[in-house]
């Protein structure tokens, strides 16, 4: 027993490390945006919540805001996970997944403006509104959109650290 005490008392307490600081504004900002974003997506796919219900089905000005919605989300997203990563370091999954943020984002647009800009199944001079082909679209946008921003997202064990300094100087990657 006395073997098993001092083999105990002779490990080596483990290093501190430096307490990682994120930018708090960066990341307040980002999750208010996404907020923003939502009630967006609301008021344009379901007025009546807000008693703003003129139509029946979904019109362009509908359209429209969720889509902005959708694209305030994704911005907002994007700003709030890039404040994780160290300035200068990203890997280059969180690469692909700013630039599939972007694509989701565009698929997700033309499938809900299919109509209006005039490539879409209903006839450009009857009623504009919002059909199943197109939910279908923006759907698969939203699923791009998404699994974009899980990819943006830092590994817990990456050896990327945020310090102080970070704050205030840019990283040479040159160096």
């Amino acid at each position: 027993m006395s073997e098993n005490t001092d083999v105990i008392n002779n490990v080596e307490a483990p290093a501190e490390e430096i307490p990682v600081l994120y930018p708090r504004s960066r990341i307040q900002v980002g999750l208010l945006g996404t907020f923003l974003g939502f009630l967006m997506v609301v008021l344009g796919a379901k007025p009546e919540f807000f008693g703003m219900d003129r139509s029946p089905v979904i019109g362009f000005a509908q359209t429209a805001t969720f889509l902005v919605g959708i694209g305030v989300i994704a911005l907002s997203g994007y700003f709030c996970l890039m404040s994780f990563w160290p300035k200068g370091y990203t890997t280059i999954t969180a690469d692909f997944g700013i630039r599939l943020v972007a694509t989701g984002w565009l698929i997700a647009l033309f499938s809900g403006m299919a109509d209006v800009f005039g490539f879409g199944s209903h006839p450009v001079t009857g009623l504009v509104f919002f059909g199943k082909l197109q939910a279908l679209g923006v759907e698969i946008g939203e699923m791009v959109i998404g699994i974009g921003l899980v990819m943006m997202i830092m590994p817990p064990h990456s050896g990327l650290h945020l310090k102080p300094e970070d704050h205030i100087k840019k990283i040479d990657m040159t160096e």
